[in-house]
């Protein structure tokens, strides 16, 4: 089987490195997005990578600027677990791809990508959203889902070569 077959026939712990993968890169890419908006947009780059810490400590993330360990690294593991549920659907449409093309991965990352947007900024109750909606202007959080489906669709497109 090549690379980019179907993964009906990989085995279990292929599939789940190809999450890990991909969910980690969008992780990666979106939070360095985070990072750069909310220096420019808030007091602190650390500000908006804080917020998604208000899932374990209320609304006192979502006001936090300055880097620490209970908002700052509790928050990105909270985008971290968000990001590899997220990579599950989109490796979940890879797997049922006949073939997987750049234009697929794209596609397929971009409709994830909206739905998680929908669901994280319109769906989920109040406490579950990420909170950095909240630090963030709209056109700075086109640009961290923008980043986010560019780590899913870059991680599919990296396995390929």
């Amino acid at each position: 089987m090549r690379p980019f077959e179907p993964s009906a026939g990989r085995p279990r712990t292929s599939r789940i490195a190809a999450v890990l993968a991909s969910g980690t890169l969008a992780s990666l890419l979106s939070a360095a997005v985070l990072a750069w908006r909310g220096r420019a947009e808030t007091p602190s780059a650390a500000a908006p990578l804080n917020a998604p810490a208000q899932w374990l400590f209320g609304r006192q993330s979502l006001h936090r600027d300055g880097v620490s360990a209970r908002h700052t690294g509790v928050g990105f593991l909270v985008h971290e677990a968000s990001s590899l549920w997220w990579a599950a659907f989109h490796e979940l449409l890879q797997a049922r791809r006949r073939r997987i093309t750049p234009a697929t991965a794209v596609a397929d990352a971009a409709a994830i990508t909206a739905l998680a947007a929908v669901v994280d900024l319109r769906l989920v109750p109040a406490r579950l959203t990420p909170g950095f909606e909240h630090r963030l202007s709209r056109r700075s959080l086109v640009g961290v889902y923008a980043a986010f489906a560019a780590g899913l669709a870059f991680a599919t497109l990296l396995r390929r070569r």
